[in-house]
C-alpha cells in the first residue's frame, strides 16, 4: 500500500519522541486532531507544541496493525494506542484507528475514528 513505509517511520518517530523526523513527514499547513486536549491544530508550529506538552504531562505508544485504504480516500492505519504516566502507570489500552490524507508525498491531514 502507497506510503505504509512511510507511515511506519513516522509512528517509530512518534515513541522515539523525534519531533524533528516527524515534522518534516507534514505539510506546512498539516491539519491535526487534538485528541488529548479537544479541538484540531493547524500548521506544524502548533502540532509541534502540542506534543511538546503531552509529551511532559503523559507516555503515549502507538503501534500500527494494519493499513488499509479508507472510503474517503485516504490511508487507514489501524493503532494500538497504549497511554501511561510518566512514572509508567497505565491510563489507557485501545485500538484506533488513523486516517491520513496526503498532498506532495506529505500528510497533510489526519482524523482519529474508532477502531
Amino acid at each position: 500500500m502507497p506510503y505504509e513505509r512511510q507511515l511506519e517511520a513516522l509512528y517509530a518517530a512518534f515513541n522515539a519522541r523525534d519531533i524533528d523526523a516527524l515534522l518534516a513527514g507534514m505539510t506546512d499547513d498539516v491539519d491535526w486532531p487534538n485528541a488529548w486536549e479537544r479541538g484540531r491544530l493547524h500548521g506544524k508550529h502548533a502540532v509541534r507544541d502540542y506534543w511538546t506538552r503531552q509529551w511532559r504531562e503523559i507516555d503515549p505508544r502507538v503501534e500500527p496493525v494494519a493499513f488499509n485504504r479508507h472510503p474517503s480516500g485516504g490511508v487507514a492505519v489501524e493503532v494500538q494506542q497504549i497511554v501511561r504516566t510518566r512514572d509508567g502507570a497505565l491510563v489507557s489500552e485501545s485500538m484506533v484507528v488513523h486516517v491520513y490524507s496526503f498532498r506532495g508525498g506529505l500528510v497533510s491531514h489526519m482524523d482519529i475514528e474508532d477502531a
